[in-house]
């Protein structure tokens, strides 16, 4: 075979490994879409009447604006089992197993990438669910729910790489849980909850600059049918720059370790 061809199968085999831990340990996989499920729940039932009528409508109008943001949140907040997973791996002893095992080097990132971006995309599932409980209805084409899916793996890729870089620069499991949490929140000060024009100028500016901004206003036009204009490229360059940040940065730091 190939030297790509092992790749792959190196690959799939790290996969499958690694969706066997999230079948077997559900609590981390369900607890990145608990946050967002709950936000969801706390800012339509407790403070949607109210930033709803700012916003010139209702409850329901602001459930139609919130859940966009809520669903990249969720993409966000999926980072956290990476980290965590591959400090598990390199902490705990397992990587000195996989240097004696004839395996590609790479196909240990790719399997933790990989699973945990399938992990992430269940996790937007069960919050899509959760809105469309409370009355959420999008005005989206299937050919927009395609796009829409195809921008949030996107973002999720590259989340994970950012994460599992993450990951690898803890020491424990524990501080491995704490770096992500500026990547799941920065959605917090983007228009994920309200619109980046009613921000006072420097939180603004802030907001309007920041990569969660063009994403969420890249998929609320999709959901909703409405114009998108340049966020959709902005989002996409976003995505690819934090993939190429995040996938350098790990596999540097992967190679540095794994030599000791």
């Amino acid at each position: 075979m190939s030297t790509l061809t092992y790749a792959v199968h190196d690959s799939m085999t790290m996969l499958r490994r690694n969706l066997k831990h999230a079948i077997r340990y559900p609590a981390v996989g369900f607890g990145a879409a608990l946050t967002p499920i709950l936000m969801l729940l706390l800012f339509v039932y407790a403070f949607g009447d109210s930033i709803g009528h700012g916003m010139g409508g209702g409850r329901d109008a602001y459930l139609e604006y919130l859940t966009p943001g809520i669903i990249i949140m969720g993409v966000a907040a999926g980072s956290m089992s990476t980290s965590i997973a591959v400090c598990s791996d390199m902490t705990e002893g397992i990587i000195n197993r996989f240097r004696t095992m004839d395996i590609t080097r790479s196909s240990f990132m790719t399997g933790h990438v990989i699973g945990s971006v399938i992990q992430t995309m269940v996790s937007v599932v069960l919050v899509v669910a959760v809105a469309l409980a409370l009355g959420f209805r999008s005005d989206a084409s299937p050919l927009e729910w395609l796009a829409a899916t195809g921008l949030l793996a996107a973002i999720a890729f590259a989340v994970t790489w950012l994460s599992a870089a993450l990951g690898l620069i803890s020491k424990t499991v524990e501080s491995a849980s704490n770096k992500p949490l500026l990547v799941q929140f920065l959605p917090f000060l983007g228009s994920a909850f309200v619109p980046a024009d009613s921000m006072s100028p420097g939180l603004r500016w802030f907001a309007e600059n920041q990569p969660f901004t063009p994403m969420t206003e890249t998929l609320r036009g999709l959901l909703s049918g409405s114009e998108i204009g340049n966020n959709g490229w902005i989002s996409l360059a976003w995505c690819a720059g934090i993939t190429l940040i995040g996938y350098v940065w790990s596999r540097s730091l992967f190679n540095s370790t794994t030599k000791r």
